[in-house]
Parts: C-alpha cells; structure tokens; sequence
C-alpha cells in the first residue's frame, strides 16, 4: 500500500506545477530556491543523474542557486515531460514515501557488516582470486526509480552465476515457456550447482545451476554467430540496467574457459542424453556461456537490473519493458527455489525473497512490487555465497516486511516501508484500541512488547484504555493502568477513560481509574 495515489492522467502542466509549488510550501515561507528544490527531489529518492528528470535538473542547475522561486519561475524550470515524477516524488506519492528513513537504516545494516571478515574468496578461477577480498558495496532501486548506495560504488565485478536468471528470461522472452523447458527442468537439484547429474528425463534440474544454464545459453539465437548472440545479451543487460552499458572481462574469460573441465564434462554429458537441441555447437555454447558469466557491472547498475524485475520486466530508470510479466514470474520463481545453490531452501524459509548469487561476490534480490537489492562482497560461505551478502538480506527480513509470506504474520515490529508514518502510526493506533475493546491482554501485551506505546490514540483521540473503561474491561483495564503513563487522557470531545466508565455505568472500573489517579497525584506531590 502506497500512500495517497495522485491521478495526473486528466492533469495539465499548469496543475501538476501548483501541486509541486504546494509540495515546496514549508521553503522559505512559502516560496523555494533552485537549490532547495534540487534538495527536496534527492530526499525523495530520485537521483540528479535519473534520465526521466534530465531536463528539470539541467535547469535547476544552471539558475542562481539562491533564487527566489515564485509560482510562475518554478513553471518555467520543470520541464513538462518531468512534471508528473517530479510532483509525485516531492508529494510522497513514490513507492517508498519516506526514502531517507529508509536509506538510514539501509545504512546502519551496511556499517553492522562491514567489519565481517568471514568467508573465503573463490579461488578456482585465478582472475577472481585476485579481487580485494574487503570489498563490500550495496545499492536499492524501488519500480518508481528511488536509488541509494553505499561502499565501494564505483567498482566493477563479474556477474557470474547472477547471468543465469538473465539468460533463463532472454531464453523464454523470445522462444516461449514450453520450448524451453523441453531442454530444462524446473526443479531444485538438491545437489552441487555443477554437480554431474541431469534429472529422470535426463534434462538438466533447473536453469539455476551450470547445466540449466549452458542450455538456456544454447536456446539464445543459436542460428547466429557467437558474436551477433552476445551482442545481444549486452543489449539486454543494458536496457535491465537502465541503458547503462554493461562492460566484459576478457581475462576472466579466458580463465573461465581454461578451468572449464566440468563444465565441459556437463555439456557432453547432456548431449549424450539428448538435452540440447538438435545441431547445437557444444564447443560454441560454452564459449557464449563463459562470456555472459564475465560480463561486469557496478553495484546500481545490478540494482536497477534487480528492480526490472521487481518491476514486471520494466525498467524503473528508463519506463522501457524488457521482459513480459509472465516471463518475470517464471524466473522470480526459479530464483526462489533455486537461486542461492545447495543453500536454496534455507534462504527461502529464512529470506523469502528471489534471490540469485555468484561466485565472483555478487548478489541480487528482488522483492516484488517494491524494489530490487544488490550486494557485492567477495568473500563467501562453503556453499558459494557472499557471507554479508546472506547476512544483509536476514537484515532485510528481520526489519521490514519483505518476505513473500510476511503479510501472514501480524507482527508489529515488521516496517512496511510503503506506508508512510502517519499510517503505520494510524494502524498501531487501531491495534490498540482493537485489543482494548475486546479485553485481550495478550494481544496488548504483545504489542507493548513490539515497542508500540500503549497510550497511542487513533484519529478521534481515543486509546486503549478509553475503550476497555466503555466495553466494561475490568482486568484490560487494571493491566493498562499499570503500564501506561497517563492515565487521564482526553479524546476529541473531552473524555477520559474515567468519564467513559462512568458514562456506560461501570462502578468498578471507575473506582479503579479514581483510585489510580488519586495514587497518581500523591506520587507527584511526593516527588515535588
């Protein structure tokens, strides 16, 4: 749930302004500088280099920094074809409406893992050897283009086995579900990511380990030369990375190919079984699948690759589809039940979020309808993984409400982070006063624990013990007295717990509320 959805579909450019001026109002009594406008679009979450903005932030730029900026010199700044992100943004109308909150405690996960030194990089493939095993880098995209990033940013890594779930979709965008997956299966292999096995119909298990992945490879416009077919592929990692160019490593390359006794030992074996397509060139696929696994990327660019998929298959940078929906769902489905190598199944019970990494460090995670994670740290667990990129996505979890299965547990100290502050603190609210009128201390007790403070009041001013005094709640009523602070709060019409109890007739509970506040004064004066 987002906050207030704005409908600019029927909106002029004169209006989608007065709404952006109205979002500035707190500025400078009411008016905003080019600087603080360019401030208020970054809290937002929306950053100055974001192509859909190009145009506004040029000129917000290029005028006097300290400018008075009247209704009528806003209008001439914001570009018509940016308007609506722009009013959007700066209204809290952005999946996340409060992105810096969110950003902070992204950031405070980041510093808890930087000093992990657990893990090992991996050292099978000599060029991947030689990376700074210290390196650590996050990022976050949301489906409306919300960016944030931390560590080493500008570094560049191979993607690895993170190409799988890429080759997996470009496979089914262009040749259908069916047709692939007469060539692979779709289950969990419960074994090694290159282990030498194919499954009862002597396929590979899914297109999440080494041999799913070189024949997805193999169904990539196999009529065409290996360099048209990579071609390809690096125009489909540049549009999931919002038109950003994805670079290759050739010396990994070369690497890989050198140190490929296994994956040459599951290309032949497959062909024996008949996996591959009639006429597929083994020696040709493996190549192709060896250079997708060394193309490089930076950390935002695998963020923005990860939110396309958060996104149906539309790119959030650039509002340009890359993959149809139901080829999104198929692999964010392979990603959950596979994604993560031998540790798939636990990462799902524990995680629960689609999730692919590599060897060389890198990791994504897609929380659908939301947003897409990417982590790069070198050093990994026995099974292949990035230890603080496990660690940072059990983070993820234990804060916010983002695993698949979350909205069935109602536990408060979950953060949906599409809600804004006044309606998570509106929800609290109702469950307080919910528990109270009912006379269920448990569940009160459950949420004081939760860190909600059990004299919050709802919209009319009414708390939990408001409603426990009017539903005739003796024991509710003698358990909040002792935890909450103050015992004679008034809602809208002027009402205490002590009025609603003698309103609806409850002696008793009005004699307890009587007895608790005249202990509550003694105690004060006592003090004093």
């Amino acid at each position: 749930m987002q906050g207030q959805v704005i409908d600019f579909s029927n909106t002029s450019h004169s209006q989608i302004v007065d709404q952006i001026f109205q979002s500035l109002q707190g500025a400078r009594d009411g008016r905003a500088t080019p600087s603080a406008v360019l401030r208020a679009i970054a809290h937002a979450g929306l950053d100055h280099g974001d192509a859909r903005i190009a145009e506004t932030i040029a000129a917000l730029k290029a005028a006097d920094s300290d400018q008075i900026l009247d209704r009528g010199a806003l209008e001439q700044l914001i570009a018509p074809e940016n308007a609506t992100l722009l009013a959007r943004g700066l209204s809290g109308d952005l999946i996340i409406p409060n992105f810096q909150a969110f950003k902070t405690r992204l950031a405070g996960m980041f510093e808890e893992l930087r000093e992990n030194r657990e893990g090992e990089i991996a050292s099978y493939i000599p060029q991947l050897a030689r990376v700074d095993p210290d390196l650590f880098a996050v990022a976050v995209c949301t489906i409306d283009g919300q960016t944030f990033s931390i560590g080493d940013v500008d570094e560049t890594f191979c993607v690895q086995s993170t190409c799988k779930p890429i080759n997996y979709a470009i496979a089914l965008n262009e040749i259908g579900r069916d047709a692939v997956h007469r060539h692979v299966g779709r289950e969990p292999s419960g074994l090694g990511f290159n282990e030498l096995t194919l499954n009862h119909n002597g396929l590979p298990h899914n297109p999440m380990i080494n041999a799913g992945a070189i024949a997805c490879n193999a169904l990539i416009r196999p009529e065409r030369t290996n360099a048209d077919r990579f071609d390809h592929v690096m125009q489909v990692w540049r549009a999931l990375c919002g038109d950003r160019k994805a670079g290759f490593d050739n010396a990994v390359f070369l690497s890989e190919r050198e140190t490929a006794d296994r994956n040459f030992a599951l290309a032949y074996m497959m062909r024996e079984r008949g996996a591959f397509p009639p006429d597929t060139d083994i020696l040709q696929t493996l190549d192709f699948y060896f250079q997708t696994c060394s193309i490089t990327v930076d950390i935002r660019q695998m963020a923005t690759l990860a939110a396309t998929f958060a996104n149906g298959g539309v790119c959030p940078a650039t509002s340009e589809p890359v993959f149809r929906s139901e080829v999104v769902k198929d692999v964010l489905s392979l990603m959950y039940s596979c994604g993560m190598y031998d540790f798939s199944g636990e990462y799902a019970f524990s995680v629960g979020i689609p999730a692919k990494s590599g060897v060389s460090g890198a990791m994504l995670m897609v929380v659908p309808g939301v947003c897409g994670f990417a982590v790069y740290s070198p050093r990994l667990d026995p099974l292949g993984n990035p230890v603080r990129g496990v660690a940072f996505s059990k983070k993820l979890v234990e804060r916010y409400a983002f695993h698949t299965y979350a909205n069935m547990v109602d536990d408060h100290t979950l953060i949906d982070p599409r809600k804004p502050l006044i309606e998570r603190a509106a929800d609290e609210a109702i469950y307080l006063c919910s528990a109270g009128a009912r006379g269920d201390i448990g569940e009160l007790r459950r949420l004081v624990a939760s860190g909600i403070d059990p004299c919050t009041a709802d919209h009319d001013g009414r708390t939990a013990l408001h409603l426990a005094a009017s539903e005739g709640r003796e024991a509710t009523v003698s358990f909040l007295i002792t935890i909450c602070k103050n015992l004679a709060p008034e809602d809208r019409w002027g009402n205490t717990p002590l009025d609603d109890a003698k309103r609806e007739g409850h002696k008793r509970i009005a004699k307890m509320l009587k007895r608790a506040l005249s202990e509550e004064s003694g105690d004060a004066r006592e003090a004093g």
